[in-house]
Formats: structure tokens, C-alpha cells, sequence
């Protein structure tokens, strides 16, 4: 694993210091924070065995292409249960499906009805019955194993950082910060879906209580999008150089400047911020964006 690269972000201030942890370059294709998730599930399934990796995910999940791709380096068959059986004929149409059906994933397309019975034992139970073995790491690939790997984002030099913040997608990622955090240090999630529920899912895992959840930063739920959005992406890049993902960071480097501005950090703070990667999913939600006439995310 090559350094990660820790960049600052121009502001037009300078009470406040933000900086980005580049994530996103830790690997062309398992990039970011599913990295992380997947090191130690790799290695476990390797102890016990087995020759499968099964996930689940939607159309443009980044961890359905990270999976696929990982699985294929590391010598393993990868399966996923992609949510909505209308995709089964629209492969070649939706460039995430296509690039892990690429790296060798097979598909098991449900309908979104039962997409949602997925955690519960009687879905597995016939999934093994008719899959044969295989070693399960749940949507978003947040586990014990994930959460250990996502502990190791944070490193010794990080110790000057005040305030530590990351998008929030299924909270194994802000988990293992947390747990990782020193004491005079706080984490600051920005969730990517509506909602509150995300705090019972963290408690399962962090070990701290330096923290706190920022829910106004969502822009109407997951994968949600608009032109103030898409305006901001292209900005940043103009004028840092950094792609932002629209359905996770982006969303949470909006929040924190919009929080700069509004004076909510004390004068002289260091900042932080996680770039958790997904750059792979800017192309399907381009094609989105075509067909909903708006303007597209332009990192050229």
C-alpha cells in the first residue's frame, strides 16, 4: 500500500486550517475506506477457508465494485446480491455493474422487496442452500474485520488534528476513527441518508464518546444530488484539485466549509477531513445527470 497523501484545502480564512487525507489514492480500484474494510475480511476468509465472497449492494455501489475487484486479486469467486431485478438486463448499461461483472462477479438480481429481508436468517439460510459456502460480508462491508482496518486511517502524525471528520454511509468507517481518536480530539460524521438511526449502528462498535453526527448536510437523502451540489464538486476541484464522490465526501467537505463560515469551529482549529474514495460511481452518476438534463460533474 502506497502513502496516503494528506493535502490542505484552500480557504478564505485563515483562522481555521483544513486538510484532506487523499484515501482515494490508496488504490486505483479498491479505493478509499472499502480499502480498509475489505484487508482484514480478506485475510479471515482466507483462515477459514473459503473460496467465495458474497456481498450485497445497489446498481452503483462501490462496494459491489471493490469487492469484485479485490476478490479477483486475492484469488476469491465473488458473488453479489445487487438490489432491484429490473438491472438483470441492463448490465452493459451501468458502468459499476459492468466493471465488476468484469472482474468476474456473478449477479444475483432481487427485487427490492426482498432486497430488504436480506439480514434476516431465513434469506441466508437459502442463499447458502443454494450457493454452496461462502464467506458473507454485509452491505457496505461494515463488520468487526472492517472496522478494524478503518482504526488504521489515523497515524501517529494525525495528533495535532482538533476535529477529524467523514461522510457516513453504513458507520463502520467512523467507527474505526473513533476508536482511534486521541482524547483532546473529536470526529464529526456527516451521513450521507436521512435520519438519526445511524448512532445505534456506531455505538455497536466505537469505543469512545468523542463524537458527533452533523444531519444537515444530507441534500435530501442518499445519492441525492442537485445543481448547488454538482457546483460545489466542480469549484473544488478548479481551485484544490481534489475529486470529491457526490454521494459521500462531497457532501461532507460541503458541510464543513458551510459550518467555517458559520463560525461553528473555535479559531485555530486544525481539521481533518477523510476522502473515503468512491470516485468509481461519478461516471454512472453522470450518465444521471445527462438524462436529467443537469449540468455534470467536470474534473478535467
Amino acid at each position: 500500500m502506497q502513502k496516503v497523501p494528506t493535502q490542505e484545502i484552500q480557504l478564505n480564512t485563515n483562522k481555521i486550517s483544513v486538510s484532506i487525507r487523499r484515501e482515494d489514492l490508496i488504490h486505483p480500484f479498491v479505493s478509499g475506506n472499502k480499502f480498509r474494510k475489505l484487508k482484514y475480511n480478506l485475510l479471515q476468509a482466507k483462515a477459514e477457508n473459503q473460496h467465495t465472497l458474497l456481498t450485497f449492494g445497489g446498481a452503483y455501489s462501490n462496494h459491489i465494485a471493490a469487492t469484485a475487484f479485490a476478490g479477483k486479486e486475492s484469488g476469491f469467486k465473488t458473488i453479489g446480491i445487487i438490489r432491484g431485478d429490473e438491472l438483470e438486463n441492463r448490465i452493459t448499461e451501468n458502468p459499476t455493474l459492468k466493471f465488476a461483472q468484469e472482474c468476474g462477479m456473478q449477479f444475483e438480481f432481487v427485487t427490492r422487496e426482498d432486497y430488504r429481508h436480506k439480514h434476516e436468517p431465513g434469506f441466508l439460510k437459502k442463499l447458502k442452500q443454494r450457493l454452496d459456502s461462502f464467506y458473507l460480508i454485509p452491505e457496505g462491508g461494515t463488520n468487526e474485520f472492517a472496522v478494524r482496518g478503518c482504526e488504521e486511517i489515523l497515524t501517529e502524525a494525525d495528533s495535532n488534528y482538533d476535529f477529524v471528520c467523514c461522510s457516513i454511509g453504513t458507520g463502520g468507517t467512523i467507527s474505526g476513527i473513533i476508536n482511534s481518536i486521541l482524547p483532546h480530539q473529536k470526529v464529526l460524521g456527516f451521513p450521507a441518508l436521512k435520519g438519526d438511526f445511524l448512532k445505534d449502528e456506531i455505538r455497536n462498535f466505537a469505543r469512545n464518546e468523542n463524537w458527533e453526527l452533523i444531519n444537515d448536510y444530507h441534500f435530501g437523502g442518499y445519492a441525492k444530488i442537485n445543481p448547488e451540489l454538482i457546483a460545489f464538486m466542480n469549484q473544488f476541484y478548479i481551485e484544490n484539485k481534489v475529486p470529491l464522490d457526490p454521494v459521500y465526501t462531497a457532501k461532507m467537505v460541503y458541510g464543513v466549509i458551510d459550518l467555517v463560515k458559520k463560525n461553528y469551529f473555535p479559531e485555530n482549529s486544525k481539521i481533518l477531513l477523510i476522502h473515503t474514495g468512491g470516485l468509481q460511481g461519478i461516471t454512472g452518476m453522470n450518465l444521471k445527470l445527462k438524462d436529467k438534463n443537469l449540468p455534470i460533474l467536470d474534473f478535467q
